[in-house]
């Protein structure tokens, strides 16, 4: 049953109320993010224990620090000012908490990797993941992040000297890496 928001409005969790799951499509995240962050869908979804399951914006947004676009850091062109989701500097805003990373998209396809590796030093993030297209991570009760399809999930953490520093690992399908 979809659900749709007008460009500029904000979702109704009371409209959703009876479904089995929730999947959140793709498209222009900052959008995403106004109109589902703050409507206690997060929450709800949380608290029902209703599936979730998001690809591109949906993805994104599913974080507790939503990576939502910007290919700049600082001014410093991160990224192709294409995958910019109409922003300049990069910006992190606050997600549903549906997962306890940061995420950002398309990342093989678009060049996402070096945006979030900005942004995990930039912002302070203590952990993040880079997803290519036509690839799943699931998040098990345990923990636990499994990577399934065709691409590769990107593990962004800060490096433990704290010198500003990441560290990248990246997993294929049938690969997993702890979440916390």
């Amino acid at each position: 049953m979809p659900l749709a928001v007008p460009l500029g409005g904000r979702f109704d969790a009371g409209r959703a109320r009876g479904l089995d799951g929730l999947l959140v499509c793709g498209g222009l995240t900052p959008a995403y993010q106004e109109a589902l962050a703050g409507s206690g869908v997060g929450r709800w979804v949380r608290e029902s224990g209703l599936p979730y399951a998001g690809f591109s914006a949906g993805a994104a947004v599913a974080a507790r620090r939503a990576v939502v676009g910007g290919w700049l850091d600082g001014g410093t062109p991160v990224c192709p000012a294409d995958s910019a989701e109409d922003l300049a500097e990069i910006e992190v805003r606050d997600g549903l908490g549906l997962v306890p990373f940061a995420m950002d998209v398309h990342a093989a396809q678009w060049g996402t990797l070096a945006r979030l590796t900005a942004a995990v030093a930039r912002f302070g993030l203590g952990h993040a993941v880079a997803v290519d297209e036509n690839t799943l991570v699931e998040v098990g009760a345990d923990g636990t992040a499994r990577v399934a399809g065709l691409g590769r999930a990107h593990s962004v953490r800060p490096a433990a000297d704290g010198d500003g520093s990441v560290r990248v690992r990246s997993h294929r399908a049938g690969e997993s890496f702890a979440v916390r």
